[in-house]
């Protein structure tokens, strides 16, 4: 359903702020849709006249034949749309790139999957490059049988391919408080959505045979860093998988060529690249993944460790930041919500720094922890604006505001799990700017 107007505080949704009284909510559906008609109606209307104010021009590449099929070449976008790349974080500055970040430009995105080339980056000692052919995962431990893998191995087992969004747990570390990022890309740009091709965890547990006092394993990449998680066998026996293709192709070597685990709606470290082996214990093993780095600062001094699910989240898209409005009338507003622990249910949009909202309409399919696109329409009439939105899941869990954040968690140091609401500042000159700390 769409436009719905509310009028509540600041502080978030109760489950039960979700319902509405049918009768006024078709009231102002009708309203809104004629609205938004009439306006859309005009702007066509307006377009119709100048075109036939003139004869339609033919193009100049109706006049000629136009490239021929390379033979060998990999298809690569437009000319046109180079713009649309991976950029690297403009806060913090690595020289090497061997432990870096590079960013999703979800501006750009118009639907729930990101294109390979375009899948944010993450890397703690660069990206190797690994032989598929001489590549092995080993599985061992607590296990009734250890087993060998090769990558012709893997392709032998029942392979599934299911949609999950992928997000890096310091996504928006730099603009907690203050605005730090200009656009997007740069605040929220640590997430993808991916169709995932591969094997279940379960399935080559299952082969090897898992002792009853396993209760936990590792996750080892073969990168420089050689990466490594605790992972309970809870997860492992749900839906974590071990991937080796992506969006339909085979795993770019950034983004863990041959061979990787996908964790699915738990932050980005936990899916290790490059796998090389899974060892099964009795307990956590507690490594500098899980103690130095990966831990959250809590009240009194306290640290949290193994949070691993990606809680509810959303934001904007368009118009956001470092964009610019092109003079007053009808937008649609679009944006991305994902949520760790199920399906996003709801999402309300505000354009008055949360004073007021309305229910966006939320794009089909939705599906569980896969990013969900959700729309609204506005009609800005010029002056200045805030725009935030508000994601719900199925759950219950609400998205939370920074401030109501802040009451349960210590915003200090290398702060990581930051799933606030995001405000863009409009200005009267229809100028889009991060409003973190403003609005």
């Amino acid at each position: 359903m769409t436009d719905k107007v509310r009028t509540r505080s600041n502080s978030p949704a109760k489950t039960g702020d979700v319902q509405s009284q049918p009768s006024s909510r078709r009231r102002f559906l009708s309203h809104g849709m004629a609205v938004a008609g009439s306006t859309l109606a005009a702007g066509v209307a307006a377009s119709a006249a100048t075109a036939m104010a003139a004869p339609l021009v033919i193009p100049e590449s109706n006049k000629s034949t136009g490239k021929p099929m390379p033979a060998t070449e990999y298809g690569l976008p437009s000319k046109f749309e180079k713009h649309v790349v991976r950029r690297r974080t403009d806060v913090f500055v690595n020289r090497q790139n061997w432990s870096d970040w590079s960013m999703t430009p979800l501006q750009h995105q118009p639907g729930i999957i990101t294109p390979n080339g375009l899948i944010f980056e993450r890397h703690h000692a660069g990206t190797p490059d690994i032989d598929p052919a001489t590549h092995r995962l080993v599985v061992h431990g607590l296990v009734k049988q250890p087993l060998s893998f090769s990558m012709d191995d893997l392709a032998r087992y029942p392979s599934v391919s299911r949609f999950y969004f992928h997000e890096c747990s310091g996504n928006g570390l730099t603009d907690w408080l203050k605005p730090a990022s200009n656009t997007v890309q740069q605040t929220h740009g640590l997430l993808s959505g991916v169709l995932w091709t591969g094997v279940l965890v379960s399935t080559l547990l299952e082969e090897a045979g898992i002792d009853p006092k396993a209760k936990w394993a590792l996750f080892e990449g073969a990168d420089g860093s050689a990466h490594i998680r605790s992972i309970p066998i809870e997860k492992l026996l749900d839906d974590a998988m071990i991937v080796y293709a992506m969006n339909g192709e085979a795993l770019r070597p950034e983004n863990g060529y041959p061979v990787r685990a996908v964790m699915p709606g738990w932050e980005g470290n936990t899916s290790v690249k490059w796998l090389r082996r899974i060892k099964l214990g009795e307990e956590p093993w507690h490594f500098r993944s899980e103690t130095a780095r990966y831990t959250d600062p809590m009240p009194e001094g306290k640290w949290r460790q193994f949070s691993m699910v990606m809680e509810c989240k959303s934001v904007i898209t368009s118009p956001s930041g470092g964009q610019a409005m092109k003079g007053p009338g009808f937008y649609e507003v679009t944006g991305l919500a994902w949520s760790g622990a199920g399906k996003v249910r709801h999402v309300d949009v505000s354009f008055d720094g949360g004073k007021n909202w309305r229910e966006a309409k939320l794009e089909e399919p939705i599906m569980d922890k896969c990013l969900t696109r959700f729309k609204i329409g506005w009609n800005w009439e010029g002056g200045p604006a805030v725009l935030m939105s508000r994601a719900v899941d199925s759950t219950g869990y609400v998205q939370p505001s920074v401030q109501d954040l802040q009451k349960t968690r210590a915003i200090v140091g290398f702060v990581q799990h930051h799933n606030a609401i995001q405000p863009w500042i409009v200005s009267a000159k229809g100028e889009v700017s991060n409003g973190i700390g403003k609005a």
